[in-house]
């Protein structure tokens, strides 16, 4: 009876704790969002301060879910610093209850944290990087000077005598919609025979649909076109899988999109590394509140060694960056999506025991 009053009253904190945390870092990271936002598209022809507002507002569910495994870092270490000078887990300790026990209310209290975000926070995150890029697009209008270049892979398509590579500044309406974009023809001995530079072009049945089209030939004037018609054999279904970008695809999606892209041939391993990222998120701040216990425990009633709270500090950091450069492995396909992103978590969690129990039972 005892311990499921005292569990209840530690786990009450840590949500209250989480929920104040999680409402600060919602607004520091508005605001600088905002202000870095503001600075960068202001120049933009169809720039607003509301649509600024707008923009850093559905951008933020993905900030903030970058930030979740910092939030369960710091929250364990102020709420268990927060009961010790309080004499509670003093208290707890002397009642007979081991470190294991009463550290059950916070572990619960970061898997459910874990769980929320991938279930609710990532896939409106998803939609909000989405809804973000639109909005970017159609706020540049035709000023191709101020167009941000972005990392768009070139698509390459053969159709009967047509050799054409594909490229864009910009990737729209999960790849069917391509801005600014590039075509550059082949012949069969392999030499370029035309340029087209299209403001955009719209995948239609059979065909590119090109629009404001500036048409190169070696040795010849440059043509503009109003409009313009390319044939092509793709499929919207796998432009949709070649340009998507995994942060852009909710976790109910992805399972989805991975056996889509496994049936065009195309390469799974980014999706399939978002895919066991996200499942993995839960015991990744389970590993960070563990973390936060082992520079937590020890009792202090006023000044709480600085050095190890620096030190719990710099590991969660450390571990959140490896977690970022094996993700990275993970989508190159360097290191198989599993075993990048389940392996820095398990030995973070069997790290962070293996502490506690040295520090409690010797």
């Amino acid at each position: 009876m005892i311990f499921g009053t005292l569990s209840r009253y530690f786990f009450r904190r840590y949500v209250v704790t989480t929920m104040w945390f999680l409402l600060g870092m919602s607004a520091i990271t508005f605001l600088l969002d905002f202000s870095e936002t503001a600075s960068r598209i202001s120049s933009f022809p169809g720039y607003t301060l509301g649509g600024a507002v707008l923009l850093t507002a559905v951008r933020l569910p993905l900030i903030l879910q970058q930030t979740i495994p910092f939030v369960a870092l710091f929250v364990g270490i102020t709420v268990l610093i927060g009961l010790n000078r309080k004499y509670e887990l003093v208290v707890t300790r002397a009642a007979g209850i081991s470190v294991w026990q009463f550290m059950l209310p916070f572990i619960a209290g970061s898997l459910i944290l874990g769980v929320l975000t991938v279930v609710a926070l990532n896939p409106l995150a998803a939609w909000g990087q989405r809804q973000a890029t639109q909005f970017e697009t159609a706020w540049r209008g035709q000023d191709n000077a101020m167009i941000r270049a972005l990392q768009v892979p070139w698509l390459r398509q053969i159709s009967g005598r047509d050799d054409v590579i594909i490229g864009a500044k910009t990737v729209l309406e999960n790849g069917t919609l391509l801005m600014d974009a590039v075509l550059v023809h082949f012949d069969s001995a392999g030499q370029v025979i035309l340029r087209q530079d299209a403001s955009s072009a719209k995948l239609e049945d059979g065909y590119w649909q090109l629009n404001n089209v500036v048409e190169r030939k070696p040795g010849e004037i440059p043509v503009r076109k109003a409009t313009e018609q390319l044939r092509t054999n793709l499929k919207q279904d796998f432009i949709k899988e070649r340009l998507t970008a995994p942060e852009t695809i909710g976790f109910f999606d992805l399972s989805n999109r991975i056996a889509a892209a496994k049936s065009f041939g195309i390469s799974t391993k980014a999706l399939e590394t978002q895919f066991n990222s996200l499942l993995s998120q839960p015991l990744l701040l389970v590993a960070m509140t563990l973390i936060a216990a082992t520079v937590s425990l020890k009792f202090s009633r006023f000044n709480q060694s600085r050095s190890v709270i620096l030190g719990g500090i710099l590991s969660g950091f450390m571990l959140y960056v490896v977690t970022v450069l094996v993700k990275a492995f993970g989508s190159s396909g360097v290191v198989p999506p599993f075993v990048a992103t389940w392996i820095p978590v398990i030995v973070a969690l069997a790290l962070g025991a293996t502490i506690l129990l040295h520090q409690e039972d010797g």
